[in-house]
């Protein structure tokens, strides 16, 4: 995690308070986003308390209407428009047949903040990856029963997590009953009280117009080139940060590098023909790989290329290895030792090589003691 020329480590001017772990909590990501703003001066350029109503074509530029904190709106027309409203904020929740009819209560993972609420009930989680493994963790310690529903296991699992007496692993849920039941696809029948969906979010672009040409099917935004042009509106009109399952802040850094430079005539574009050429190959390439199409922005391994393909195009370096090697140790501590992930590592050879690599950029003044300590 972190920007290339700012790397997220502890420094000599953060107080006792900030959170030092790897694993840092969601306070300490905002502070590091706001030294950042405040070193380079980001915060100065930003209209804060302002909801961007309606962003549309106009005459080859782009009309955007906002609306301030006090009711006080804005109709300007802009040379282009850089889409950066994140996608971590409009949940996505599982289709379950008989929903509707079932008592209980249903939740999802954007509003869970302590485990309290759940003592002594039946929890579902539906999802098993980052935020569902952390959750159910979080509740068993007070619930009667957690009950893991997954896609990614086989329809006829059941089965006793190790090392836990209340933690059930199945295959996803079948439907749910007026009696508080849920159904799973292996055929068990238990009495619920909260369903807990850690199942994501959606792209959502309210605020945009784009005839069509534009469209969100399935989660997939598209057509888009490279995840960020769409062909019929670029460069006037780009995306930056859909990609998910990678290195985002570095991505979010080489996409913005790139839209600037193209922006700026500095490195060109293709056809729109051409673009578009690439975006259904890419779709079709997805595809025949077994993708569904509400993974197209999912970057996982091919990551590597696609970064290497953006930072060539704006005149950076390639991917550091140390920094490929990291993200696969986390993926693989993460799905074999989902309790202890965040605090146990055996990468310490990694991290002596990233801070050399910062020292070496003059990014940070000197190693820290805990990595003189791991070089001896």
């Amino acid at each position: 995690m972190g920007y290339r020329d700012y790397p997220f480590v502890p420094r000599p001017e953060h107080d006792e308070s900030r959170d030092p772990r790897r694993y840092p909590s969601h306070e300490e990501v905002l502070a590091y986003l706001g030294d950042f703003a405040r070193e380079f001066k980001v915060d100065e350029m930003v209209r804060f308390e302002t909801e961007v109503v309606r962003v549309e074509p106009q005459d080859k530029k782009w009309r955007v209407l906002s609306k301030n904190s006090v009711g006080i709106s804005d109709d300007e027309i802009f040379d282009a428009v850089v889409v950066c409203n994140g996608h971590y904020t409009e949940p996505r929740v599982a289709q379950i047949p008989g929903i509707e009819t079932w008592p209980g209560k249903q939740v999802h993972s954007h509003n869970y903040r302590v485990p309290d609420p759940f003592k002594d009930q039946v929890v579902v989680v539906i999802g098993n990856f980052a935020s569902g493994a952390d959750i159910s963790r979080d509740i068993m310690g007070v619930a009667k029963e957690v009950h893991i529903a997954s896609r990614s296991n086989p329809s006829e699992t059941y089965e006793k997590r190790p090392g836990s007496d209340n933690l059930w692993l199945h295959s996803m849920i079948e439907s749910a009953h007026e009696d508080g039941s849920i159904v799973f696809k292996n055929g068990k029948v238990i009495k619920v009280d909260t369903i807990v969906h850690c199942t994501g979010y959606i792209y959502h672009f309210p605020f945009l117009n784009t005839n069509g040409y534009v469209t969100v099917d399935d989660n997939c935004v598209g057509p888009l080139y490279k995840h960020v042009f769409p062909p019929a509106f670029a460069p006037g009109l780009s995306f930056v940060g859909l990609p998910w399952m990678g290195l985002q802040f570095f991505m979010f850094e080489l996409q913005s590098k790139w839209v600037a430079a193209v922006l700026s005539g500095r490195v060109p574009l293709p056809s729109e023909e051409k673009m578009m050429e690439e975006v259904t190959a890419f779709y079709a390439k997805r595809q025949a790989q077994g993708f569904p199409k509400r993974y197209a922005h999912r970057l996982g391994r091919d990551q590597v290329s696609y970064l290497n393909w953006m930072a060539e195009q704006v005149g950076e370096p390639p991917l550091e290895l140390w920094r490929d090697k990291e993200v696969d140790r986390g993926y693989q501590r993460l799905a074999t030792q989902s309790d202890t992930f965040r605090d146990k590592w055996d990468d310490d050879n990694l991290m002596v090589e990233a801070y050399e690599d910062f020292l070496s950029q003059k990014l940070i003044d000197a190693l820290p003691s805990q990595i003189l300590e791991c070089k001896k």
